[in-house]
């Protein structure tokens, strides 16, 4: 009777209909995914700060305004561009911006849509907007030039910070706890035909010095997929592999260790500002 039962709602079982099946729910689960994974990984907190004075409104091409924050430095060279990861705005690393002031870099952090006080809604495509309308107001409206911006990405933030690496010239770039894309942090192989966030093959084509960080200890997103961003990054290039750090307290397991690898990488920039100085100065002198 049970068999009967089960022929009836289920059907003979065969290998077409298995196959059948099996698309069918992959079809659906990945247009599932397509249509809603920029929900799942943008998660937006309640605004920690209210807008004032000192919150800067940058207006995107598509006339929505996002929310940023500009500390200036006056003996500063570089200006970090901090691009801040998930589940958390301005207010909540406000005390990590003035952390990194101390070591005399200009800093400007910004908002995605949706987040802080900033309008609209975040998504891969916006964010990707978002980090050039930030770009072009430290070129157009601060004159910051190109190779004095160092950008870097935390978390989910590393994904703008290639787009724009990629796109635009920088200085330098720094990632910190960054995956090599999206869905990998989930499935650690191509489960779908896309995937959002692909910086394992944007940092390929980076032209600026790298600075890879990531603590040991991350369990959301594992040091693997730091480390092969850095096998993957060109010449020339830095790692910090900060031991017993986790997904969110990088900075603050050793501040002396963290600011130190940050000096060397800036270090590195100008070494690197003064080979082309050099080259430049002696092509234009063989003419």
């Amino acid at each position: 009777m049970a068999h009967s039962w089960r022929k009836l709602l289920l059907g003979d079982f065969t290998l077409k209909r298995f196959i059948r099946s099996f698309l069918f729910i992959y079809t659906c689960f990945a247009v599932y995914v397509y249509i809603f994974s920029d929900s799942m990984i943008f998660l937006p907190p309640e605004s920690s700060y209210e807008d004032s004075p000192e919150i800067l409104k940058l207006l995107t091409p598509d006339q929505e305004y996002i929310s940023a924050l500009h500390l200036p430095h006056r003996d500063a060279t570089y200006t970090l561009l901090y691009i801040h990861g998930n589940a958390e705005d301005l207010g909540d690393i406000r005390p990590l911006l003035d952390q990194l002031h101390t070591l005399n870099v200009n800093i400007f952090a910004y908002d995605y849509r949706g987040y802080g006080t900033s309008e609209g809604r975040p998504s891969e495509r916006n964010a990707y907007v978002d980090v050039k309308t930030a770009y072009q107001y430290l070129r157009d409206t601060l004159n910051v030039p190109a190779e004095n911006i160092i950008v870097f990405g935390r978390s989910v933030g590393g994904g703008s910070a290639l787009y724009l690496a990629v796109h635009k010239p920088v200085g330098g770039i720094i990632l910190e706890s960054t995956f090599t894309q999206a869905f990998r942090v989930v499935v650690p192989f191509p489960l779908l035909p896309f995937d959002k966030f692909r910086n394992l093959d944007r940092i390929k084509r980076v032209s600026a010095p790298v600075l890879i960080i990531h603590g040991t200890a991350d369990e959301t997103i594992p040091i693997a997929h730091g480390k092969k961003l850095f096998e993957a990054a060109p010449e020339p290039k830095l790692a910090f592999w900060v031991e017993g750090a986790t997904h969110n307290d990088v900075p603050w397991v050793d501040w002396d260790a963290y600011q130190n690898k940050l000096q060397k990488f800036v270090d590195l920039l100008e070494s690197e500002r003064n080979s082309l100085y050099l080259e430049t100065g002696l092509s234009q002198s063989s003419r």
